[in-house]
């Protein structure tokens, strides 16, 4: 597995404190940390299986957690140093602020814990890892999915039954170049399908 992108969960974390302020928003410590965790479950599941950042979630009577920004966080924004977040992931997590960021803290709470990898997670235990692989297989799935848990497009995250989530093409904005015509042309990111049965990371390699 790659290494992950960020230095540090605070680089992400002070980048969405200031997108939202850009919006008039002051992001609760709650609603900060269900972004993160929707933050690191969609960058896996778009970069194959790499990881945002170096970090873990565990359960908590209050949702999915991570507990050294949550615990910074707390009581206000921390006086520490953090590293500006690469171009591209910018862009990632611009999208991502674009599709979950007008929603409120409860109900980006009441979603997540009822998707999956938090009640796989919770049914251990309290403060249980919710790991990093269980969130790439549930945020990636496909429409096509045979487990009966296929995905509606469009679908927000605990929309309708409260058990499905966004595909990830409903997630990330598609970026806005020129053409050599000076038209606006809609682009994605290229990702390598990924074969059936291949684990999280692999890529579909041989």
């Amino acid at each position: 597995m790659k290494p992950p992108v960020c230095d540090s969960p605070f680089d992400v974390a002070f980048w969405l404190l200031h997108r939202a302020t850009e919006d008039g928003e002051y992001l609760q410590p709650q609603k900060l940390q269900r972004m993160l965790y929707l933050a690191q479950a969609y960058y896996g599941v778009a970069s194959q299986g790499q990881k945002l950042m170096p970090c873990v979630f565990v359960t908590t009577a209050l949702g999915p957690v991570e507990p050294s920004t949550w615990r910074a966080f707390e009581r206000g924004r921390p006086n520490i140093d953090f590293q500006p977040v690469p171009q591209t992931q910018r862009h990632f997590l611009d999208s991502l602020w674009r599709r979950f960021g007008s929603h409120s803290v409860d109900y980006l709470t009441r979603t997540t814990v009822s998707h999956p990898p938090y009640q796989d997670a919770l049914a251990t235990g309290a403060r249980a890892e919710i790991t990093f692989d269980s969130m790439v297989a549930y945020y990636g799935r496909r429409p096509d999915d045979k487990d009966g848990s296929s995905l509606a497009e469009g679908d927000l995250p605990g929309a309708g039954d409260g058990r499905t989530a966004p595909a990830l093409e409903n997630v990330i904005r598609p970026e806005v170049m020129r053409s050599h015509k000076g038209k606006p042309v809609n682009v994605r990111r290229w990702m390598p399908t990924k074969r059936a049965g291949s684990p999280p990371g692999d890529g579909g390699k041989e």
